[in-house]
């Protein structure tokens, strides 16, 4: 009884919370049509729905300014929408549930829990995922949509962009960051006494588990994956594709309610319990260990590098002999130290592209010097390991304005991306002029970014 009676007190205070809202921004009207682009309408409660959702979602400010942005946000969405329809585009329904499972999990997250939402919303959450199904297929049409216009712009010649950049305000321009050309010697702590360690907790936690004690309570106290441990390690329902797939396998291969082995991903280790399976998607629980190391291994690889660094700065051996033989990261080892990215294969960083340890441990340095020894990150999991090392600062180039014998590639792009833009916005003002559109006056005290929709307001009769 008490549960039926929250949910109804949630409902009313949504009521009231949207006619307060009606009552200030829409003259004492709770709902109407306030738009019409071709066979799509917009209502009140449309745009209402959608604020509510940027506010809980984005902390996006609400106002009379903010639902004016909105509404032609989502007026410019309609007619990509109609078009896409036209076109015949589809969604893929597995992104869609992904997408869907991903807005409900941040809201959780940002609210405070599955009941915070459904106060919010005035619904319950399996009813609230019903209705934003529909709105993430829009979104994914229109989006779609969009890559089918901006794919139009065929590859720019170096003439596109010399012109590009003729006519471009200088201030307009990209201005090219400062960027590192880096090598480094790692050492990695004793990870076959750390695994076994974490495994022999996780082994107990299973054993507790096993015992009668409720999975998501442990998972609550023990998982360091933030995101699943305050919801009892809880995944949420999503495609096997999004995980490391030795983790999917082994969700896919359980029975529900069954709990699984020691499963090891680039992320750590873990125990899992399936929830639920549905063709090529599973939601599941899990608890999230990592290895932990010792003050001791720190010591005996920062004295290892420490001797190493005196003697690079004696000459007694080369950087990339020493990375060659003495470096334990199999990806840099091989070609004398140097890093590269690991998405882009460039060997050149920004400074954002930098792990934070890493830059600290080497911002006032110049070129040819090697850092003191640092603990820092390596590129594995989600969050990285735990690594030591030296860093050699290859190459520094300045930051410096972006110009056309220097910088093509960067300018080649902001070129082809000015121009993808430029016929999206054709595409919009041409829709705007060809396309039944009728307005509410309502709005007409808006600042819309575009006058074209000025004229769509319908006359008073």
């Amino acid at each position: 009884m008490r549960h039926i009676f929250k949910g109804v007190a949630a409902l009313l205070f949504a009521v009231v919370s949207v006619n307060a809202s009606a009552q200030k921004y829409y003259g004492g009207v709770i709902d109407k049509t306030v738009a019409v682009v071709g066979n799509e309408v917009i209502m009140i409660s449309d745009l209402e729905s959608e604020m509510q959702m940027m506010q809980s979602y984005y902390g996006m400010q609400s106002d009379r300014k903010a639902r004016c942005e909105l509404l032609e946000n989502m007026l410019q969405s309609k007619l990509f929408l109609m078009q896409a329809r036209v076109d015949s585009l589809t969604v893929n329904n597995e992104m869609v549930e992904s997408e869907l499972s991903n807005r409900v999990d941040m809201l959780k997250s940002n609210l405070g829990g599955e009941d915070a939402v459904e106060e919010q919303f005035g619904k319950p959450v399996y009813k609230l995922r019903q209705e934003w199904r529909k709105d993430i297929e829009d979104q994914t049409l229109t989006q779609q949509m969009q890559q089918e216009i901006a794919s139009k712009v065929t590859e720019l010649t170096p003439y596109d962009v010399q012109k590009y950049i003729d006519e471009t305000d200088v201030e307009d321009l990209p201005v090219v960051p400062v960027k590192y050309q880096l090598s480094q010697i790692c050492i990695y702590p004793d990870r076959e006494a750390a695994n076994l360690a974490v495994k022999e907790r996780l082994l107990a936690i299973r054993e507790r588990i096993i015992n009668g004690e409720k999975f998501s309570t442990l998972a609550r106290i023990y998982s360091q994956d933030p995101g699943s441990a305050r919801r009892g390690g809880e995944l949420g329902m999503a495609s096997k594709s999004i995980f490391w797939p030795v983790f999917s396998d082994a969700a896919m291969s359980l029975k529900p309610g069954v709990v699984s082995q020691i499963v090891e991903t680039p992320d750590g280790f873990h125990i899992i319990e399936v929830l639920e399976k549905k063709g090529d998607m599973f939601n599941a629980r899990h608890i999230l260990l990592k290895p932990e190391y010792t003050s001791e291994d720190r010591t005996k690889a920062f004295h290892t590098l420490d001797s190493l660094r005196t003697e690079l700065a004696n000459e007694a051996v080369t950087f990339g002999l020493a990375a060659r033989f003495y470096s334990e990261d199999l990806a840099t080892r091989t070609n004398g130290g140097q890093m590269a990215d690991p998405n882009t294969g460039s060997s050149y960083f920004e400074i954002d592209q930098l792990k934070p340890q890493d830059y600290a441990a080497i911002k006032d340095l110049k070129e040819g010097e090697i850092s003191e020894p640092v603990e820092s990150l390596d590129n594995e999991g989600r969050n990285g390991n735990t690594v030591y090392k030296i860093i050699k600062v290859d190459k520094i180039i300045p930051a410096h304005p972006a110009s056309f014998s220097n910088d093509y590639t960067l300018l080649m792009e902001q070129a082809k991306q000015a121009k993808q833009m430029k016929m999206i916005d054709d595409f919009i003002e041409s829709r705007i002029k060809t396309t039944y559109i009728v307005l509410d006056p309502m709005f007409e005290d808006c600042v819309f970014e575009r006058d074209a929709w000025y004229e769509k307001f319908r006359k008073a009769e």
